[in-house]
């Protein structure tokens, strides 16, 4: 299945900065370095070892034969030869000065000498195609370009490893063993056949969607530690919600005023909590108002709240509730989202009804904090990892769902093995039982790539970026 063209990309952002790479991988790779590359040595790349560095210049060669090639860059070119490369191809990365002049030169002079311009993610799909990765551990490398946190990052190291995908192959191969007797029992009668029996199967079949379903139910998990997740800080006017933003985040990142309606636009970062990657959005504070911009700063921090994944609820500990304060209280109520009240303000003097507050967030954790003197901020990222693991926090060895492609698919192997289990109880025949059977053997296929189309491939790949 792999191609026999050679492909370049630039494989580092494009921008100014102290290294870029283009990076070139086919049959011909060896030999278009050897169009453009020009060692001090004089040795051309095609002669160099596997795995071997070389210090020398890219050049473009005059179409007139009296005129000198011209010097485009100074570079180092690592040669890693077929089939010891990540894409088990001969492999040239040459490693110039980053910006957007140098590394178009390059690129375009690789094109020019026969070299295709890679599609999104091919680097990684010949690596897959090529037999040296499956597609689990493909979706591995995304993640792990994708990880924002030392947790997220181990559990996409864990997958690229193969830890996942020893996982679905041992759930497989058990079914290919009940498969396999449910096959010969069709043409032998049972009596003649030694090895599983119908009870066997049925327990079988049993222990594996057990295993299928705790794989299901750890995907929030996966797709927590590969998305992170959305925090909305949301509040009346002048409770502090820029000052708690700006506490977690230790920096000054919103406009902080005693003047109430300062922010008018929502505000978005990312920070790691507890090993979580958390976008914390600041919204303007939600009230009655006439003024245009305010009305539009207002109506986005509402859809935000409605969208939100966690929502912060901000309330001033030196003042009463009032009627913008109980009607955020009701919106978030009627949304049903996952809520921390945060009591900001605690080193001004109390006027807030606790107790009033607890009718309306009986079972919701409280957090006290003033987040002019960073007080409480600790506690409060405790209560947020809390309450996004559930008490179930995964540890540095979590293996598991990454995204919606392996959650859908291990759904579908799911269902195929509850009907099968259905046929078994109901006494049907082994042949009707074998239909289920064999089709979550080949959704289970589809997890790592063993029974992939080429569609699907393209949808996976093409989130990655080009040069990937």
């Amino acid at each position: 299945m792999g191609a026999d063209d050679t492909i370049v990309a630039v494989s580092t952002p494009i921008g100014e900065g102290g290294i870029g790479i283009v990076r070139l991988s086919g049959k011909t790779s060896l030999k278009i370095a050897d169009k453009v590359f020009l060692s001090k040595d004089g040795k051309r790349p095609s002669k160099f070892k596997t795995y071997t560095v070389h210090y020398g210049h890219i050049v473009e060669k005059s179409k007139v034969k009296s005129q000198k090639s011209k010097v485009v860059d100074e570079v180092i070119l690592t040669v890693m030869r077929s089939p010891r490369s990540y894409t088990k191809e001969d492999v040239v990365e040459i490693n110039c000065h980053s910006g957007i002049a140098p590394l178009k030169k390059i690129l375009d002079l690789c094109l020019t000498n026969g070299a295709r311009l890679a599609e999104p993610g091919e680097f990684t799909k010949r690596a897959f195609l090529n037999g040296r990765i499956d597609v689990l551990q493909a979706e591995a490398v995304l993640d792990i370009i994708k990880a924002k946190t030392d947790l997220s990052l181990r559990s996409a190291l864990n997958n690229l490893e193969g830890l996942f995908s020893k996982k679905i192959n041992e759930i497989r191969e058990k079914l290919i063993q009940i498969f396999a007797y449910m096959e010969a029992s069709i043409d032998f009668s049972e009596e003649d056949l030694r090895g599983l029996k119908r009870d066997s199967i049925f327990k079988t079949l049993a222990g594996v969607r057990h295993e299928i379903e705790k794989l299901i139910s750890g995907s929030n998990q996966g797709r927590i530690l590969r998305q992170g997740i959305k925090a909305v800080i949301c509040g009346s006017p002048n409770v502090g919600k820029s000052s708690l933003m700006n506490a977690i985040l230790k920096e000054s990142r919103s406009i902080v005023t005693h003047i109430p309606g300062t922010t008018r636009d929502t505000i978005e970062e990312v920070v790691n909590i507890k090993g979580i990657a958390v976008t914390l959005v600041d919204t303007a504070g939600i009230t009655d108002t006439d003024h245009l911009v305010e009305k539009e700063g207002i109506r986005r921090s509402r859809v935000y709240l409605e969208n939100a994944g966690l929502v912060l609820l901000v309330l001033d500990w030196s003042r009463r509730l009032n009627k913008d304060d109980l009607d955020i209280i009701k919106r978030i109520r009627d949304n049903k989202k996952e809520t921390i009240v945060v009591i900001n303000k605690t080193d001004l003097k109390k006027k807030l009804d606790i107790n009033k507050i607890k009718r309306f967030f009986a079972k919701n954790p409280f957090a006290h904090i003033s987040a002019l003197n960073m007080k409480g901020v600790d506690s409060l990222e405790n209560e947020i990892k809390d309450m996004v693991w559930k008490g179930k926090a995964p540890g540095p060895g979590f293996i598991g769902v990454s995204n919606e492609r392996q959650l859908d698919i291990l759904r579908r192997s799911s269902l195929d093995i509850d009907e099968a289990i259905k046929a078994a109880k109901a006494k049907l025949s082994m042949d009707c039982i074998s239909v289920y059977v064999r089709a979550s053997i080949e959704s289970l296929g589809e997890v790592t790539g063993h029974t992939i189309t080429e569609k699907a491939l393209g949808r996976i790949f093409s989130e990655f970026c080009i040069g990937k």
